[in-house]
């Protein structure tokens, strides 16, 4: 049976132009929802403040040597402030440690109670607190970051939410609502469903084929057409 290449043809466009046609509809939306709200907005810089620069009193500090000499292996030790008090961080290869900056001593893990505090002293909302948990397995959310470190939600309709570090009570992140929608939207424009991170994944190379083939076929059945109507025409 001979193959009848025009309908083949025919066929093969149509079918490629609906699914290309669904996933361009995506790109568009997805893509008009990133363009539309602001960069800024989607990280989050308007839920929490720019921390207070405030000088330090160095007289009655501890060294920095004696630092160093309790947390081996540390690569960098500097000054900074925890809950207005001056505390030495030393960077070491279990992560980051702070010890009291006048007696050397190492300060223990946050309480709840601290992880609270802290939380309202960086939040710039009015919403209360609605959950507070230490969690050593990473939400979707957070998938780029390792675990451990607290999840502060507070009420809104934006669920704003904080992730704190256990020691040092630093911010390592902030999600709220538009950051979600942008990262689903994220998700379906580059078609990673599962890491949300890899722009040249399997997927989106068949939809780029896919493409190609449909202008290919499409450029054929003009072509195509046109000789036809030239042939009944003589």
């Amino acid at each position: 049976m001979a193959i009848r290449w025009p309908l083949l043809v025919r066929r093969t466009h149509k079918w490629l132009a609906l699914v290309v046609a669904v996933q361009a509809l995506l790109w568009t939306l997805t893509g008009f929802y990133m363009v539309v709200v602001h960069i800024d907005t989607i990280h989050g810089d308007h839920l929490v403040r720019a921390p207070m620069v405030q000088p330090f009193d160095l007289a009655g500090l501890a060294p920095p040597s004696r630092i160093v000499a309790a947390a081996p292996g540390a690569s960098e030790v500097r000054l900074q402030r925890f809950f207005d008090r001056p505390v030495w961080r030393a960077e070491t290869p279990e992560g980051a440690r702070l010890f009291d900056a006048r007696s050397g001593a190492p300060l223990p893990a946050l309480t709840e109670s601290q992880v609270r505090e802290q939380a309202r002293r960086i939040y710039t909302g009015d919403g209360k607190i609605v959950s507070v948990r230490l969690l050593t397995e990473a939400p979707q959310e957070m998938q780029s970051r390792k675990p451990p470190y607290w999840q502060v939600e507070f009420e809104g309709w934006n669920r704003p939410t904080l992730y704190l570090s256990p020691t040092t009570g630093e911010l390592i992140s902030r999600r709220h609502a538009l950051w979600r929608v942008f990262d689903f939207a994220w998700m379906l424009h580059i078609m990673d469903y599962d890491e949300r991170t890899d722009v040249n994944n399997p997927l989106l190379r068949v939809a780029t084929w896919s493409v190609f083939a449909m202008a290919i076929s499409g450029a054929w059945l003009l072509i195509w057409s046109f000789k036809r109507r030239k042939r009944k025409q003589a």
